[in-house]
């Protein structure tokens, strides 16, 4: 079976090595020494202030959302996956949807200011697979109206923007390091913020709200991660540039051998470094998706309609209408793409779109 993603997985020996200290100390969780070592490397490599690992990608938003004291309304993109959305709804806001841009699939800048009233309180916006924002356009908005930013950077580790870490921008910026990610700790996340005194209160609010042994500074959610998760994330971080070139070869392959079939693919923001990290195509009706699948499927092949449905239909929001998120949900498709896939795969894959979209 090829799936549409498989982890990364690091030599098992070097796993081990980990776990054996793990059983050393006995300390398996709680701001352990590997979690501590995990967000220096991680800050290393992003080149980023301050950085916290959490739980997950959704504790991550959940965190950004609550520190800020967010209330009323939070202007989001309904073209992400579904936590970007459920986050504010579970912390109390209400999503404002503002549509994407036909080609870039992030949230259009140029839509935003048609949608602040006066219980607006901040921009939720993703890096669409990686792909920066117009970041620039979003702050010049935020200031005007002082809106706070927070970037959902789920998609977009190793990306760049300007040569900087995506992670940089944005009032904060979230991650995740799940297993179907790029880069992975198992099950994980982070924030990623530029204020000290941000970082110290968010650390409040991964661990209880606890200041001391017998004391709370503030209300607290249980978003601590393992020693366990934090050995997995320091054995791939070793790999990540290889990780980043095999993705990048993949993107290649693919593009090289799709280049005749008049399909549409996401357009990257000119200033980006990107991570090539998924393969998105653009199909051209949602017949055609549905023809891919069921020949892929057949060869026992997955792709996967990221992302569908739009956010803006889900039963617990109000409705927006959205009509280019709408459109593209249900057109696209992202092929499959893993570190240890063989050009040969790619051929075969390529072929069998080829072949579904022609007949």
């Amino acid at each position: 079976m090829i799936n549409v993603t498989k982890p990364f997985l690091p030599p098992l020996a070097e796993y081990e090595a980990y776990l054996a200290g793990i059983w050393d100390r006995v300390w398996l969780t709680n701001n352990g020494p590997l979690v501590n070592e995990l967000e220096i490397k991680l800050k290393e490599y992003l080149g980023v202030d301050h950085l916290l690992f959490l739980t997950n990608g959704t504790i991550a938003l959940q965190i950004a959302i609550k520190v800020f004291g967010l209330k009323g309304e939070i202007i989001t993109t309904p073209f992400s996956f579904v936590a970007t959305t459920s986050s504010i709804v579970w912390e109390g806001c209400e999503p404002v949807f503002v549509d994407i841009d036909r080609n870039t699939l992030n949230i259009d800048p140029t839509l935003i200011e048609a949608a602040i009233t006066e219980k607006t309180s901040a921009i939720l916006a993703t890096h669409v697979f990686g792909n920066p924002c117009d970041i620039e356009a979003i702050e010049q908005i935020a200031k005007k109206h002082n809106l706070k930013v927070i970037y959902d950077g789920a998609h977009a580790f190793g990306t760049t923007y300007k040569g900087r870490s995506v992670f940089e921008y944005g009032d904060i910026c979230t991650a995740s390091f799940h297993a179907t990610k790029l880069y992975h700790t198992i099950e994980g996340g982070a924030v990623v913020t530029k204020d000290p005194a941000l970082l110290k209160e968010m650390s409040f609010l991964r661990n209880f709200g606890h200041n001391g042994p017998e004391t709370f500074a503030t209300l607290g959610i249980n978003g601590k991660n393992s020693e366990f998760h934090a050995a997995m994330g320091l054995c791939n971080l070793k790999y990540i540039k290889e990780i980043l070139e095999k993705r990048k070869l993949i993107w290649d392959t693919y593009t090289s051998r799709l280049s005749h079939a008049r399909l549409c693919s996401i357009q990257i923001n000119k200033d980006a470094g990107f991570n090539y990290s998924y393969y998105p195509v653009i199909f051209n009706s949602e017949e055609q998706v549905f023809k891919v699948i069921k020949e892929l499927e057949g060869h026992k092949m997955s792709a996967r309609r990221y992302f569908y449905p739009c956010l803006s239909t889900l039963n617990y929001v109000k409705p927006h209408p959205t009509p280019v998120s709408t459109d593209i949900a249900a057109r696209i498709l992202c092929l499959p793409s893993y570190h240890d896939m063989q050009v040969e795969v790619i051929d075969m894959i390529a072929r069998i779109v080829l072949r579904a979209i022609n007949n």
